[in-house]
């Protein structure tokens, strides 16, 4: 069975940046849906950035549009997600999921469409 494994998470002050990698076992180059989601202390689980793999076409949620960059590796079926100034609300546990989308290049912002999910990562913003 495939697996999913997310690096990069820890501890930063508000203003900074971190890396997010996900590799996958298996893969991932052609007509997959890679998203980064996250969830927060109290809250539900939101999706934050996804792409389809190729063509690479990139989706951002609001609250991270214009800080954040997700990216790909198909070599090394690995997806980024590039955070930069990182807000106190950025604060949570990040995972990462995968979904092969035959005849569509939309990726959903739902984790609950994704059939791989990793474990997560946790982030950690401080004022």
């Amino acid at each position: 069975q495939g697996r999913l494994v997310e690096s990069g998470g820890g501890s930063v002050q508000a203003g900074g940046s971190l890396r997010l990698a996900c590799e996958a076992s298996w893969n991932t180059g052609s007509q997959y849906c890679m998203g980064w989601f996250r969830q927060a202390p109290g809250k539900a689980r939101e999706g934050i950035a996804t792409i389809y793999t190729s063509p690479q076409i990139p989706r951002y949620a609001d609250s991270v549009k214009g800080r954040f960059s997700i990216s790909l590796d198909n070599t090394k079926n690995t997806v980024f997600l590039q955070m930069d100034s990182l807000q106190l609300e950025d604060t949570g546990m990040y995972y990462c999921a995968a979904q092969w989308t035959p005849g569509t290049r939309y990726c959903s912002m739902t984790i609950e469409n994704y059939f791989a999910r990793g474990q997560g990562t946790q982030v950690t913003v401080s004022s």
